[in-house]
C-alpha cells in the first residue's frame, strides 16, 4: 500500500505541474514514516494548489487521519499522509532548509 500510495502522489504532483519532486526512502531511518517527498511550487497560490490536490487524492483513496501544516502560510506546506509525508515549498525555503541533503546526502 505504500508504494502503491507514494506512486498515486507524485503521478498527482506531475499533474499539477509541481516542480522537481525528489522522493526519498527513510524507512531505514524514521520510525515516523517510509517515505518523503519534497517537490517546489513556482508561487505561494500554487503550493496552495498542489497541497489541495494531495489532500483530494488522498481522500479519495480513502486515505484517513490526513494531517495539514502551513496551508495559508508563506512557503511550507506539509502533507502527512502516515506511511508518506509531502513537504511543499518555495524554492528558496527549498534551498535553505536541503531536506534532501538532511535526509539522503547522496542527493
Amino acid at each position: 500500500m505504500t508504494i502503491s500510495l507514494k506512486n498515486k502522489i507524485i503521478k498527482s504532483l506531475e499533474d499539477i505541474k509541481a516542480v522537481n519532486p525528489v522522493t526519498i526512502n527513510v524507512k531505514k531511518l524514521s520510525s515516523l514514516t517510509d517515505f518523503m517527498i519534497i517537490a517546489s511550487g513556482t508561487s505561494n497560490r500554487h503550493i496552495t494548489a498542489i497541497s489541495e490536490k494531495v489532500i483530494d487524492g488522498l481522500k479519495k483513496n480513502k486515505i484517513k487521519e490526513v494531517k495539514v501544516e502551513g496551508q495559508g502560510g508563506d512557503d511550507w506546506v506539509l502533507v502527512d499522509a502516515g506511511d508518506v509525508i509531502v513537504h511543499l515549498m518555495s524554492s528558496e525555503a527549498r534551498e535553505f532548509y536541503d531536506l534532501e541533503s538532511l535526509w539522503d546526502p547522496d542527493l
